[in-house]
Order: structure tokens, then sequence, then C-alpha cells
């Protein structure tokens, strides 16, 4: 009993200082998961600790279940409209891609450091794929506002190629225990079963979970826990159809996140916590899993395998792969950089462990040190290289609640409430003029912490707290009537889109008799949207085109409808 009692407050002590290391790291720009994964290292049995912990079976339960959890919120979040931008070049990353990064790391590594070739494909396979985990906490800890194409692509390729990478990985792992040399048919069979069942059992199990959210009258504390563990039951399931769990549940998170009215925001930001102790538990359990004393023997082999990784095999993989696709070099060299890995490939590090591979010891090693290695130079280094390839778009927000109401027969509506900054448009209107959606009502208004009459006369004031009651489809109205910028991000905003908004139905040939610029005469009578069309066949906000001495911005979109164009001139 004494044991157990120390296990619990040496849990809670670790617990509570990865979450208040989290504080330090967006001001150090350290990626939060390589702060987990430090911790945990000191921890262990070369920390201060000294935790001896060394069981692998335990340690890949919890991993797969981690992993699972965090696609699952991934999949929540993911809006359908982005998915579609996102995800044929996506999928071709999650299939072709991770089979030439693996074909090109592997052979390097297996002829630069005198593996058998057996042996330099399972290297690669193991980390060739990029990791869910730490792709979405990169970009959500650095406030990363991506183009929707690159960000959509990033997360769902980071979503779907996990099957790909287990199944390479476990081939390999199995030739090399059965000593085969001659690769089987049936095992391409297999693959084609793990991805088209899994895509299956994710759907329709999705959209069956998102069903019973929507229909069944439980207490609204369930709805969160309902949606968990319909997530990790349609992973199990999978699993044991010897389908992908790991895209089951991704899709799966997928459909509810799409589906679901009633209780959304709420689902979400349950799951938001539950996928950060996913995080923390996995990334503290991987740090003492490993021990550091050892990586300093392939501390040298996995530098090498690393940087062929990052700068020959991924980037390689990428542009071969988004070829057939409307992506600028800024946007390739980005996603290339932004190969991320995390604790996928120390995951898949285990499987040799657990099959009894002599050299397990070697793979898992030097997986680690490459995980480390991607954290410490790609993660740190994200929102600066996005912001200098202009693929971070300005955005601003001051909405600080948001709160479902559980009103019988309201299902969907919600709390809302803003904090006016002070250049916020409302501070120009009273209470009678504001012009609000027929589908919002003005509840509160909170001035110093008191309430103040709405007479139609009252005007707003900086720093005033009004409160409305909404439909989340009228969020983004009252967002661009209330939401005020500091004056940094307007001219940040202006520097990337420029100072003049056109409609997208303008005629080039108009335009350029006001900003003097030359216009083919075949194009004289096209419409702004119909040239930016021409070059982009899904244009998204923050696409550039140039004619002449002057740049087209997409500066906003509804329903993949264009709606408003910026005019930037270049001398």
């Amino acid at each position: 009993m004494e044991v157990l009692n120390q296990l619990m407050m040496f849990g809670g002590a670790l617990f509570i200082i990865s979450i208040l290391a989290s504080t330090l790291s967006p001001r150090m720009g350290m990626p939060l998961l390589l702060v987990f994964l430090i911790i945990g290292m000191l921890a262990g049995e070369d920390g201060f600790l000294g935790i001896q912990f060394q069981n692998v079976k335990a340690a890949y339960f919890m991993g797969t279940l981690a992993l699972a959890v965090i696609l699952f919120d991934g999949g929540l979040r993911t809006e359908i409209h982005l998915f579609r931008v996102g995800l044929r070049p996506a999928l071709s990353l999650a299939t072709i891609g991770v089979v030439i990064t693996v074909g090109v790391c592997g052979a390097l590594a297996a002829w630069i450091l005198g593996l058998s070739w057996v042996h330099g494909l399972l290297l690669g396979a193991i980390v060739g794929s990029t990791d869910a985990a730490a792709v979405f906490s990169v970009l959500t800890m650095q406030g990363l506002a991506l183009k929707s194409r690159v960000g959509a692509t990033l997360e769902i390729e980071s979503g779907l190629n996990d099957p790909m990478a287990v199944f390479l990985t476990i081939m390999l792992v199995e030739l090399m225990v059965t000593k085969q040399a001659n690769f089987s048919w049936l095992m391409l069979g297999d693959f084609v079963w793990e991805m088209g069942a899994g895509s299956v059992v994710g759907i329709v199990g999705g959209r069956i979970l998102a069903y019973a959210v929507e229909r069944l009258q439980l207490s609204p504390g369930l709805y969160p826990l309902l949606a968990l563990f319909g997530g990790v039951f349609i992973f199990g399931l999978a699993a044991v159809m010897h389908a992908s769990g790991f895209l089951a549940v991704y899709l799966a998170g997928l459909m509810v996140g799409n589906r679901v009215s009633r209780g959304l925001f709420n689902i979400q930001r349950f799951h938001d916590g539950i996928a950060w102790l996913a995080q923390i538990s996995l990334f503290l359990m991987l740090g003492l899993l490993v021990s550091p004393h050892r990586l300093v023997e392939y501390a040298s082999s996995a530098l090498l395998v690393g940087v062929l990784l990052m700068f020959v095999a991924r980037p390689l993989a990428v542009w071969l792969c988004l070829l057939p696709f409307q992506f600028s070099w800024q946007e390739k060299t980005f996603i290339s950089w932004v190969g991320l890995r995390g604790a996928v490939p120390i995951v898949l590090a285990m499987f040799p462990w657990l099959a009894g591979v002599p050299e397990w010891n070697f793979f898992f090693n030097i997986a680690f040190f490459i995980v480390l290695i991607s954290l410490l130079v790609q993660g740190w280094t994200v929102g600066p290289i996005a912001k200098w390839l202009k693929l971070h778009v300005p955005t601003a927000s001051s909405r600080v609640q948001r709160v479902e109401l559980g009103v019988p027969g309201q299902v969907g509506h919600e709390f809302v409430g803003y904090k006016l900054a002070d250049g916020s448009p409302a501070l120009r209107r009273t209470v009678g003029n504001l012009n609000l959606p027929n589908k919002v009502q003005l509840v509160c208004l909170l001035r110093e912490g008191q309430p103040v009459a709405l007479s139609p006369e009252q005007k707003f004031q900086a720093d005033d707290h009004i409160f409305f009651l909404s439909l989340p489809s009228e969020l983004e109205l009252l967002d661009k009537m209330l939401v005020g910028m500091q004056e940094n991000e307007r001219l940040s905003a202006q520097a990337f889109f420029g100072e003049f908004v056109l409609t997208s139905r303008a005629k080039l040939s108009d335009l350029s008799m006001v900003y003097n610029f030359p216009v083919p005469p075949e194009m004289a009578n096209w419409s702004i949207a119909r040239y930016i069309l021409s070059k982009y066949r899904q244009p998204v906000v923050g696409d550039r085109v140039t004619l002449g001495q002057v740049e087209f911005v997409v500066l906003s979109m509804r329903n993949q409808r264009l709606l408003k164009v910026s005019l930037k001139l270049h001398k």
C-alpha cells in the first residue's frame, strides 16, 4: 500500500511539473512535447529520481491508447471543407510519400552505416512518418494560422500516414524474424484491407456515434465521455478486424466533429484536456523508457540519419507527391520542413523489441535520438519559417467565453462573451444600432464588473464585456462586428494582404485602367475570380497571384466561393 501511495505522489508531481513547465515553452519557443520528454528522461534511470521502467508491453499499450485519443481529438477539430481541400495531397503524402521517404532514407542509411537492406529499410519505416501529436501540438502552441491548404494538408497527412508506417514496419519485422527475403503480394492485400476496412469502420462508426450524441438524452457531462469511449471502441473494433485503428479513430473524430451540433464545443473542450493528458502521459512514459547513457553510443549514426531524413528523403517525397497539385514552392518547402517526428517512431521502434529482434536496441535508440533532433531543430523553427515564407495568415480574436446552453427545445444555442478592445468596430455604435443578425440576442453588458442597463442609447466602451445568445453559425459575423485589431495586428494584416479590397467580380481591364498594369488581350474581360481560378482549382485565403506589378491576394471565401480579394502594388 505504501508503494502505491508513493507512486501516486511521484506521478502527480511529474504531471504538475510538466503542466507548470508548459508556461515556459511559449516564451522560449521550445516545443512543449520536448519539455515533457526531457522531464521524463530526468525522472528516469539516469535522472534525479532514478525510476526504472522497462515494461515495453505496458509502454506499447499506453502509447497506442494515447495516440488513439490524440488522433480522435485531431479529427474532432478538422473542418470538413478543409478536409476536402487537403485530402488528396495529404493522401498522396501519407501513402506514396511515406514509401519514398522510407526507401530513400533506408537505402542511404544502409549504404552509409553498412547495414543490410532489410535493416536499413526497417530503420526508414520506423522514422519515416510524421507524427500527429507533434504536428498538432507545435502548430497549436506556436499560434500559427496557416493558409488552410497547407495547414489542412499537414494535419490530415499526420492523421493518415500511420497505417502505411505500421504496415511497412510490421512487414519488415516479419521478414527479419522469419528470415525470408521475398516480398509476398499477400502483404499488399493486407495493406489494402487495413486501409479500406479502417476507412469503413471509421466513417460508419463515426456517423453512428454522432447520431447517438445528437439523439440520446443524457446528462450534459456524459456526452464528452460517450464521444471519447465511442472513439476508443471504434479504434479497438478496427484493430480486432486487423484494420487500421489509427485511420478509423481519426475518421470517426472527423465525422463527430462535423455532424454534431449539440454540445460540440463542450465535447471539444473536454477532449482538448484529455488530448493534453494523453500527450503528457505518452511523452513522460517514453522519456522514462529510454536510457540516456545509451543514446550517446548511437549519437553519430542517429544524427546522420536525421540529416538524411530532414534534408533529403522528406523534401524529395514532398516535392514529388505534390507535383500534381497546385502548391507554391514556399508551401512545398514548409511542408517538407514540418515532417515532425514524435511518439509514433518511438512506438514503432517497440515492434522489433516486442518481436525479439536481436538488434532492437539499435532501432529504439536511433528512433528516440531522431525524435529529439526533430523536435529541437524542426519544432523550434516552425513559426519563424512560416512567417518568412508568408504562410502565416494574420488573424485576431477576442472571444473570451463560449458555453452551450442546455435549454430544452433550444439545441445549439450558446452563451458567447466578448471583451471590447480599443479598436473594436462596436465602439462606434450604440446598443440600438448594433445591427445584430436575426438569430443573435444581446443579453448582458458588464462594465468594470457591474451590469449596465441595455437602453438603445447606451454606448459601448473599451474593456466592456458583452454577452450574446447565439447560434454557432452566427459567430463569424459576431467576430467581424466586435473583434478589434491592435495597431501592430492591423499593420501585419495590411503588409500581408495589401491595402485595397476588391470584389472578386471586378474585371481585370477596369482595374488595369486604374492601377496601370498590362492585361493580356484574351483576359481583358476576365474577372479577378476567373484569373485566380486559372491558377488555383481550390483557392484559399492567403493565396497569391501576380499580374505585372500587381499582386492579388485572396481575402475571404464562403462555401468554396471567392468573395473578396486584396490588391498589392509592387514597385
